[in-house]
């Protein structure tokens, strides 16, 4: 019997350096793309997918994340009073039902596969999604729901995968492919950044996974692997074997807005897809094309 998908994990104790200054005293997943902070498009999304209860895997300064989504009474009363019933709709789609988000502080930057650790009390026997808001998708079907659509398929273990460039393989967790239908890839290891040289393939896994509860136990034995962290790579490559483990070449064009570039390219992808927005981001952007 395949249990139900109604929790999510999402890893947010990271510092954001990369952008730096303005993430100093600022959450970087409280970042903005257009008017969404992006923990909200990751919230949303999980949403979208079934996903009823919530863990933010936080760290030191991470306190308006949670805010967020929390009643801002003052706030809304404003609104209210000013007649401007579109933002206070806004706000109140925010809400969760009470109880519906928790958090666990990661005390110490010891890698993904540490911070998914941390919620194991949150996770219990469960399975769960994992969410990593610096992935931004943008697709006609979220791309949790596309995996969460799998899952119920196959049960086990799905991550979304993508193609990237060969010569970057070392930047990512690598797929060694068992059978590959073009869609669903039957997935035989895992392997953390390999050389171009080593990798397996060109498939890399994506900030969207659906994981069962037995991933925790090869997380708690605490082995250090790449950068001397505790790699979540290295303990669901453990798992392969045990039970069906797939990725899915999700539908969608995928943002990475860990990096400026990609975060700026997020800005203006999501910008033109708005029908208040799109228009004036286009006309604006004739003034550029050719600077």
């Amino acid at each position: 019997m395949i249990k139900p998908l109604r929790k999510a994990v999402f890893p947010v104790a990271g510092l954001g350096t990369r952008f730096l200054p303005a993430t100093k005293a600022m959450a970087k997943e409280m970042l903005p793309v257009v008017d969404k902070p992006l923990i909200q498009y990751a919230v949303d999304e999980a949403r979208a997918a079934g996903i009823e209860q919530f863990c933010m895997v936080t760290g030191r300064g991470k306190t308006a994340i949670v805010e967020h989504f929390d009643i801002a009474y003052e706030l809304e009363a404003t609104l209210k009073m000013r007649g401007k019933n579109a933002e206070l709709a806004n706000l109140r789609d925010l809400q969760m039902p009470p109880g519906a988000i928790t958090t666990v502080r990661q005390q110490e930057p010891l890698g993904l596969g540490h911070a998914i650790w941390c919620a194991r009390s949150f996770i219990g026997d469960d399975p769960f999604a994992i969410l990593l808001p610096d992935d931004l998708v943008m697709s006609e079907v979220p791309c949790t729901k596309q995996l969460a659509d799998v899952y119920h398929e196959t049960g086990g273990c799905v991550v979304a995968v993508t193609e990237v460039p060969h010569e970057q393989t070392n930047r990512y967790g690598i797929l060694d492919i068992a059978s590959d239908d073009g869609r669903l890839v039957e997935i035989r290891g895992l392997v953390e950044k390999p050389k171009p040289e080593d990798a397996p393939s060109d498939l890399s896994i994506i900030g969207r996974y659906v994981l069962t509860a037995g991933v925790i136990e090869h997380l708690a034995r605490m082995e250090r692997g790449q950068g001397n962290e505790v790699q979540l790579t290295d303990a669901m490559a453990k798992m392969i074997g045990h039970v069906p483990f797939h990725g899915l070449r999700y539908e969608g064009r995928r943002f990475d807005c860990g990096d400026k570039v990609g975060f700026l390219e997020a800005q203006l992808a999501f910008a033109l897809k708005r029908e208040d927005l799109g228009p004036q981001v286009r006309a604006f952007l004739k003034n550029y094309v050719n600077a």
